[in-house]
């Protein structure tokens, strides 16, 4: 008998870009026979990145932003659902869907490129390097955070065209609270490892630096033997842009055979 009888996916975005970043993803599962959502987080609720920059210096409530605050709107959508729904969610949105699972709320969950859960340290030099800024060392917590250009070619699109890092880069890149980024070293990014859990499954990619594959294997090896339903895959040639790169329907293709085997 399979664990997994709901059609409906909510999607979660990460952060520092745009949820628009689902659409073609969206697209996909729907035609596979899924209902699916992308929910923009809380003052995110813009229809273009574009607008989104051009709130700075304004946007004062998005800068304000906690991560129990998002973790727990989103919880919020996904209890809204008559039976518990799919999560899929990458990088900060990784994190949430491993928390929401956590908390009993998924079907099952995907989490792409997640970040940490608190207590998986990620040492790795190059996620230091990629996310340093976000957390506002230095700076005021009052304003947001916007990546830039260079930084975004090394904490995403490395390794990709320049034309389509700079197209990338205008189509999704949006101002961050710093709050919500120091958000994942408190203990509102923690979760129980040695909790049963719904099916859940955890994606890395070889190329990506801001969440490089050794410290999601090392996210997926901290839970303990529960009897759950727990699967890792590291994608080769994948960067922190997985979702846009020109293999991303590979990916959600393994997704959903890894779906229907639940």
């Amino acid at each position: 008998m399979k664990n997994i009888t709901t059609n409906n996916i909510v999607f979660i975005t990460g952060a520092f870009v745009h949820n628009s970043s689902w659409e073609e993803w969206q697209r996909y599962f729907e035609s596979k026979g899924y209902n699916t959502v992308a929910p923009a987080w809380p003052y995110k609720d813009a229809p273009t990145a574009a607008d989104l920059r051009n709130r700075q210096p304004n946007d004062t409530d998005l800068a304000a932003l906690t991560l129990d605050e998002l973790i727990d709107h989103y919880a919020k959508i996904v209890s809204s659902y008559p039976e518990k729904p799919i999560i899929i969610g990458h990088s900060l949105g990784g994190l949430i869907t491993q928390i929401l699972v956590n908390r009993g709320l998924a079907a099952a969950g995907i989490a792409i490129h997640p970040v940490p859960p608190l207590g998986v340290f990620p040492y790795e030099f190059s996620f230091l390097k990629a996310g340093w800024k976000a957390l506002g060392l230095f700076t005021s917590l009052k304003k947001t955070y916007l990546m830039s250009f260079k930084d975004w070619q090394y904490a995403f699109v490395n390794t990709m065209p320049l034309e389509a890092q700079k197209e990338a880069y205008e189509k999704y890149t949006i101002p961050e609270s710093k709050t919500v980024a120091g958000g994942g070293l408190t203990s509102a990014a923690k979760v129980d490892f040695a909790k049963p859990h719904a099916p859940l499954l955890i994606t890395s990619g070889e190329l990506d630096t801001i969440i490089p594959a050794h410290l999601n294997n090392r996210n997926y090896k901290a839970y303990k033997q529960s009897g759950s339903i727990l699967d890792y895959k590291e994608f080769k040639g994948r960067n922190h842009y997985v979702l846009g790169q020109p293999t991303w329907k590979e990916d959600a293709d393994y997704i959903l055979e890894w779906l229907n085997k639940q």
